[in-house]
């Protein structure tokens, strides 16, 4: 395939992330609390999916392992907001069905296979170590959040989750610079705003609406924007 394509996917996937994220930090804004809405969960799973298909097409091992850790941690969310039935059940086959084909593949294709992405002579050892460890790392913040939510028997996003988020994301960042993935390099420069500000929120810091919502106009539409968001 088309670098050019491959890239465009990869930023396909960010958008989408950086969407699910930005709406986060929109509904805990207005709630002046951290909010895990359903939509987050939602967008992630498609996210996911795409960015999947991104480190397998770029021979990333960091990027696959990443994206396989999280996948089921996003179905469990759903779970817990009593959402994943609710969605039409051909979205929910496809859920499953997608990353489970992509595993038969990285195991029995003749190209972009396991074998191949493990060798992938644009990785030094020591670079998809650090990649590897930044990406186990960044998704862990997902393992944390599920047994959180687990035992509280609701979908949660602790104070946990943030902290985890800055340092993986930070890793990340470093390791696409030398990887020269314009993907993840972006990616991750944008995601410390909202990691920090939900930090913040999780403190008690005030709401960046809260002054916002003095005007009548303004707390009009960014609460009938944030109704929206389940």
């Amino acid at each position: 395939m088309n670098n050019i394509l491959i890239i465009g996917l990869g930023f396909l996937a960010q958008v989408l992330f950086f969407i699910r994220t930005i709406t986060q930090w929109f509904k805990s804004e207005q709630e002046g609390e951290v909010i895990s809405p359903v939509i987050y969960w939602q967008i992630s799973l498609l996210a996911s999916i795409l960015m999947l298909t991104y480190g397998i097409l770029r021979n990333d091992f960091a990027i696959v392992l990443g994206q396989f850790i999280v996948y089921t941690v996003y179905i469990r969310n759903l779970q817990l907001k009593n959402a994943w039935g609710k969605m039409y059940w051909i979205a929910r086959s496809l859920a499953i069905f997608i990353p489970l084909s992509y595993l038969g593949w990285l195991i029995f294709a003749d190209s972009h296979n396991l074998k191949s992405i493990l060798k992938n002579e644009d990785v030094t050892l020591l670079l998809m170590i650090w990649g590897i460890a930044g990406q186990i790392i960044f998704t862990s913040r997902f393992i944390y959040q599920w047994i959180y939510s687990e035992n509280r028997k609701d979908s949660i996003l602790p104070l946990g989750f943030w902290i985890i988020s800055t340092v993986g994301s930070l890793m990340i960042f470093t390791y696409s610079i030398p990887r020269m993935d314009p993907v993840l390099f972006a990616a991750h420069s944008f995601g410390f705003f909202i990691y920090a500000r939900n930090i913040l929120l999780h403190y008690g810091k005030g709401s960046l609406f809260s002054r916002l919502n003095k005007i009548p106009v303004l707390n009009t539409i960014l609460s009938k924007i944030s109704a929206k968001i389940k």
